[in-house]
């Protein structure tokens, strides 16, 4: 028992350091189909091992926010949803409803500043993990999310989390809903600040809107490779693809991440169907997988290495969620469809497992 609790500790510590320095490496994408359907994914990075699972939450069920004096909002699922949750409370980080809609939470630090709790405002707080459930129980488009924040129907209150360490963890948040519209929400200064993301990426501190500013500096891009040039007689040829994107950054800070995650996203090729689209939402991401070592911090000589925990998509076309995980490369699916919506039970799967690799021995055949 002691051995559990110091680890828990050290597990909270880390997450307290990792939430002002690292462990803000999540990056979103959005592509299109050639017959105008959209799909999106995320990848979720920590710098510890955090326990995410699966869940499936049926219509009608009663949620109640969480908040550092009791109970906040009482609330009802309108919309059948699934998703992944952290740790053990049913509250979905990043996840779909039967609507098409989704949403997820990435982290936002130095910069999240949620609304006081008071008790004029107790019975609409939300914990910052609350929010993201919310959102999914009770919205179909990003139209309708836009109006409830308009007015003013749910505060974000700093709340403690179990897991998260002994502070509110940060979160802005990003929504997509069937029709490819993009929102962002991001608590700033106590309020609720909504940006609309028509590109559909995004990434973690400053705020959105500064990231779009400083997309500005990268207008010089392209997908086409650079010409020749020629001084006093002599042709000097690029060495290779790409030279169109030379000066792209390449490095895993928030900024960087989103330019280069939207190079990706206008350069994709258009697919035919959303399943295509969501295994291109996959490639486009491995290029935002972060592998253990590269990026760490070191706690009392303990390194901490942010790693690329789960990538996942979702297509609210099908309803279907995938996502794979560092330890197992293999994309799983969960089909909503499937799920009784009128169910009075979550489901829940923890993401947890082994990679296995596929032998081709008694596949080679001679040579014809």
């Amino acid at each position: 028992m002691k051995k559990m609790k110091t680890k828990a500790f050290v597990l909270a510590i880390a997450i307290v350091l990792f939430a002002q320095s690292a462990a803000d490496a999540c990056t979103g994408i959005m592509l299109k189909t050639k017959d105008g359907k959209y799909v999106h994914g995320r990848t979720l990075e920590f710098g510890v091992e955090v326990s995410t699972s699966l869940v499936a939450v049926p219509r009608n069920y009663e949620f109640i926010g969480k908040t550092s004096n009791g109970d906040g909002m009482k609330y009802k699922a309108k919309y059948a949803m699934t998703g992944l949750i952290t740790f053990t409370d049913v509250n979905i980080a990043d996840g779909m409803n039967s609507a098409g809609l989704s949403c997820g939470a990435f982290y936002f630090p130095t910069f999240a500043g949620y609304t006081p709790l008071t008790k004029e405002n107790q019975n609409k707080a939300l914990s910052p993990l609350d929010f993201t459930n919310w959102i999914l129980a009770r919205f179909a488009t990003v139209d309708e999310v836009r109006k409830a924040i308009e007015n003013e129907e749910v505060v974000i209150v700093p709340t403690v989390l179990d897991g998260w360490g002994d502070t509110p963890p940060p979160f802005h948040y990003v929504v997509y809903d069937k029709s490819g519209k993009s929102l962002v929400i991001e608590p700033l200064k106590g309020k609720l600040v909504v940006y609309d993301d028509p590109i559909g990426v995004f990434t973690n501190s400053p705020s959105f809107d500064w990231h779009m500013i400083n997309l500005r500096n990268y207008t010089y891009l392209k997908s086409e490779n650079a010409g020749s040039m020629t001084i006093n007689g002599v042709t000097f040829k690029q060495l290779g693809q790409g030279s169109g994107m030379y000066g792209i950054p390449g490095d895993f800070t928030p900024p960087s991440r989103f330019v280069r995650a939207t190079a990706f996203v206008v350069t994709a090729l258009p697919p035919e169907t959303s399943f295509e689209a969501t295994m291109d939402v996959f490639h486009v991401l491995n290029n935002f997988d972060i592998p253990k070592g590269f990026s760490r911090e070191v706690v009392d000589g303990e390194i901490f290495a942010d790693y690329t925990q789960v990538t996942l998509a979702r297509d609210p076309n099908t309803l279907k969620f995938y996502y794979k995980t560092y330890d197992d490369q293999r994309i799983k699916e969960f089909d909503l469809k499937t799920f009784d919506a009128n169910s009075k039970k979550i489901l829940i799967y923890n993401t947890s497992s082994d990679q296995t690799v596929i032998s081709v021995n008694n596949k080679l055949k001679p040579v014809k």
